[in-house]
């Protein structure tokens, strides 16, 4: 990725590239005076960023967000700021200085991560059809992308839990297209049922299925939403498409705008025996 540092403090600015550089990534090293005219000349994937002295932040962030022209992963550095003066500011992310360095390649792979479902929801060549109060793909997108607006605009945080068949391939060569389909519309029949009235659900892939949970009102609800839902479906034994194998379904939780992934349960579904 493209990483650009805009930081007037040279020691950590160069401590960050040097544990980034031996990664494959491009890093560029500017301060602050410059950063702007940085980013219009050319496009990055992540930038860190250390305002200090300034602590109005939004007219900055809002500047470098229209001359990237896309949705740039931007990390807040400071002493003094906190992850909320981040996020209400249009940041993705904080981190406290002095860095941990191994917290810092945390938030590479969550930008790597947020930047690869965007590419995939971005990409129109594959979708799937509405059905059965399941939502296109297509649609999908122009939610989550207001997500991340509503997050750069107001400070919002929304949450996205997977729920993955992770042996649909397996599934496929074993029993067939069809069959395979049929394990997957199973899926999303039970979690239009398991899903409340509020909730929204999208198929992104054939063996993947997204549901949206805009606005908790606690820190715990995500979690607690992601754990019932791996809880329920736990319990479908519907599903498998015989008796002798089963049907592995992955649920995790994904933060919105960070990227983070926490929560995730991993399941062997298997018919119930008569």
């Amino acid at each position: 990725m493209k990483i650009l540092v805009i930081d007037n403090d040279i020691v950590t600015a160069n401590l960050l590239k040097a544990r980034l550089l031996p990664l494959g990534h491009t890093v560029e090293i500017t301060e602050k005076n410059e950063g702007v005219d940085k980013i219009i000349s050319d496009g990055w994937d992540v930038i860190f960023f250390d305002p200090s002295p300034l602590t109005t932040l939004r007219p900055t962030v809002l500047s470098m967000r229209r001359a990237n022209r896309r949705n740039v992963y931007m990390v807040l550095m400071s002493q003094t700021l906190t992850f909320q003066d981040g996020l209400t500011s249009g940041f993705n992310d904080f981190m406290s200085k002095p860095l941990d360095m191994n917290l810092m390649l945390d938030k590479i792979d969550n930008a790597h991560t947020l930047m690869g479902l965007q590419k995939h929801l971005a990409n129109d060549k594959e979708d799937f059809p509405s059905a059965g109060g399941v939502i296109a793909k297509s649609a999908f997108n122009q939610l989550f992308l207001s997500c991340l607006d509503r997050a750069d605009r107001y400070g919002e945080v929304s949450h996205i839990i997977f729920i993955t068949i992770d042996n649909y391939t397996q599934i496929t060569t074993e029993a067939g297209a069809y069959d395979a389909n049929i394990v997957s519309a199973k899926l999303a029949h039970h979690l239009v049922h398991l899903r409340r009235q509020s909730d929204i659900i999208a198929q992104t892939k054939e063996n993947e299925y997204a549901l949206l949970l805009l606005r908790p009102m606690t820190e715990s609800e995500p979690i607690e939403a992601a754990h019932r839902f791996a809880e329920s479906l736990s319990k479908c034994t519907d599903i498998p498409y015989d008796t002798q194998h089963s049907v592995n379904i992955r649920v995790f939780l994904m933060r919105l705008p960070t990227g983070a992934t926490g929560v995730e349960h991993r399941m062997a579904i298997y018919q119930e025996q008569p």
